[in-house]
């Protein structure tokens, strides 16, 4: 009989599984240079205007706890973002407010997966998606970004795998269905028409449809965001966001779940999800008050934010430049996010696995970054591009040299 529970051992996310390898050489007076995080206040600050507001609220004395489920002002703030962007009508019920993206994939898991219970992911996926699936017992049924259309969904591969799943009985065990747009880790932004359709087809087998959209303002290179509020009115879905991408606030820990619909489904967990809140009592109520001005001040961060994203959109754009230099690497150009995911000729380097390349790669080089097997997508690699050019360049010539130099020729 062992101490720890079977579950436990999903609790674990290998974006920072190397860091441990990092820390020790950092420790014996070596270089190294962590591509691994999509951390944007590492290189690019965050707003001063809300780190100016977060102080105000400490000198305010706004430090005791606030409603589980967030303060009312946040709430209204919130629902004035999704009118002014995408003409959405929230009432403050629809608003579930968490410390980040994360614990609103605890609570939600938590809330709607018993053992047994099935849920879908794309892969590649964000890997605290399994985890908090895994965590609960839940199984987890997977659907493919295509690779060679951009990242995007096949329709007919989902249509076909959905009619499978209801024909085998297996649908009725499904109780949500997750995507992430823009992409992590692939920097896709899915097109508007992929996105109806996949909102059709969830409407049509009735499933609960959850779009994570962290990096909703973070798009370039031409592309166009559509939020999933746009086109699931009527049907049961959730969207998830926070302040940690858009805002340049990873730290400040907070996020947010909108479930816009009245259905029984949506009642249900609307109801649930503030329940669990109330059990971790309250969020950071500092946080809170520092995100009310993020959001609110309108003119502030539309100015801060093209400025961000013209940034975001030039470091990604180098840092594929020089990837694309690599004669083992075949990359797709990101239009969101800040994360490339190549596709590495491993047999042609000689390794075993994307893993030992990883691995490899940090002791050898210093850099590190993550393999593509944690998002489900075996052979890949995941890079975050938001270091300035300097550095970029330093630990991507660094790479592709250490590529060229395992070659098999």
């Amino acid at each position: 009989m062992t101490f720890l529970s079977e579950r436990s051992k999903h609790a674990q996310n290998a974006i920072e599984v190397e860091d441990i390898v990092a820390e020790e050489l950092v420790k014996e007076g070596r270089k190294v240079v962590s591509l691994n995080r999509g951390d944007p206040a590492k290189y690019l600050p965050t707003p001063k205007y809300i780190v100016d507001s977060y102080k105000k609220a400490l000198d305010d004395g706004k430090t005791g706890y606030s409603k589980a489920e967030g303060l009312n002002e946040l709430a209204v703030a919130i629902a004035g973002r999704y009118k002014r962007m995408h003409g959405l009508n929230l009432k403050r019920e629809d608003i579930i407010c968490t410390a980040g993206v994360s614990e609103a994939l605890e609570f939600m898991n938590s809330a709607m997966v018993s053992s047994g219970d099935s849920a879908i992911l794309f892969k590649p996926y964000y890997p605290p998606y399994m985890s908090h699936l895994r965590l609960n017992d839940g199984n987890v049924v997977l659907e493919r970004y295509n690779e060679s259309d951009g990242w995007n969904v096949h329709i007919d591969e989902l249509r076909h795998s959905l009619s499978y799943l209801k024909k085998s009985n297996r649908l009725k065990k499904v109780k949500y269905m997750l995507m992430t747009n823009p992409n992590n880790p692939t920097g896709t932004v899915l097109r508007r028409k992929v996105l109806e359709e996949i909102v059709d087809l969830a409407n049509e087998y009735g499933l609960f449809l959850i779009s994570d959209e962290i990096y909703d303002e973070i798009v370039y290179n031409g592309a166009r965001f559509t939020s999933v509020s746009e086109l699931a009115e009527g049907m049961p879905h959730a969207i998830l966001n926070g302040l940690a991408k858009d805002y340049d606030a990873t730290g400040f820990r907070l996020g947010y779940m909108i479930v816009p619909e009245d259905d029984k489904r949506s009642l249900e967990l609307k109801k649930k999800m503030v329940d669990y809140a109330r059990v971790r009592i309250s969020l950071n109520t500092p946080s809170q008050w520092a995100a009310v001005e993020a959001i609110n001040n309108v003119k502030e961060h539309n100015r801060w934010v093209k400025s961000y994203v013209k940034e975001i959109e030039k470091r990604m754009n180098y840092a594929v430049d020089l990837l694309e230099e690599n004669p083992y690497l075949q990359v797709v150009r990101p239009n969101g996010a800040y994360y490339i995911f190549p596709k590495i000729d491993l047999k042609l380097l000689g390794f075993k696995s994307d893993m030992q390349f990883v691995d490899t790669l940090l002791r050898k080089t210093g850099v590190q970054i993550v393999w593509g097997s944690a998002f489900g997508e075996p052979s890949h690699l995941r890079l975050v591009g938001l270091a300035p050019k300097e550095i970029l360049e330093y630990a991507l010539n660094r790479l592709n040299n250490f590529c060229r130099k395992n070659a098999r020729n």
